[in-house]
C-alpha cells in the first residue's frame, strides 16, 4: 500500500478584530507556513460586520497586502461555501476571522503507517488546547 497523498486535515478559524489580519496572526500565520509540521492547504479571511452581513475573501485577495506573495496554498477551495456559511456563524459581528484547512504532516505519517501495516484509522478525536490545560492545571492544584 502506498503512503497518503495528503494526511488529515483540521479547520480552524482564528478571529481577530477589523477586516484586515492584524500583525500578530499574519506572523503566526507566516510561521506556520514554511514550518515541517503542517501544510497550509486553503486560507480565506471571513467578516462579519455590525448586523451580521458576511463578507468573504479569498486568499488570493489579501496575500500580498499580508506578505505572503510567494506562498501558493496546496488546495485553495477546499473550504467550500457551505462550510463557510457553517463557520461564520462562530464569528463574532464586528470582527472577522481566519478559517484555514491544515494538513497535518505529522498525522499523515501516523496515517500512512497504519495503512502500510493493514490499519486503518477509524476516528480521531481532538481535545482542544484550553480543555487540556485546565483539565491538567485543576489536577496538579488537586494533588
Amino acid at each position: 500500500m502506498a503512503a497518503f497523498e495528503y494526511g488529515p486535515v483540521d479547520v480552524y478559524v482564528v478571529s481577530f478584530e477589523g477586516d484586515r489580519l492584524d500583525p500578530g496572526t499574519t506572523a503566526a500565520l507566516g510561521e506556520l507556513m514554511v514550518g515541517d509540521e503542517i501544510r497550509l492547504l486553503d486560507l480565506l479571511i471571513v467578516s462579519r460586520d455590525g448586523d451580521g452581513e458576511v463578507t468573504v475573501r479569498e486568499y488570493e485577495e489579501f496575500r500580498d497586502e499580508a506578505g505572503f506573495a510567494v506562498v501558493e496554498l496546496e488546495a485553495s477551495g477546499i473550504i467550500g461555501d457551505e462550510d463557510i456559511d457553517e463557520l461564520a456563524e462562530s464569528i463574532p459581528p464586528g470582527t472577522s476571522g481566519a478559517i484555514m484547512a491544515i494538513e497535518l504532516l505529522w498525522a499523515k505519517q501516523i496515517a500512512s503507517a497504519f495503512n502500510a501495516a493493514g490499519g486503518e484509522v477509524l476516528q480521531v478525536e481532538r481535545i482542544p488546547a484550553t480543555v487540556v490545560n485546565e483539565v491538567l492545571a485543576e489536577a496538579s492544584d488537586e494533588g
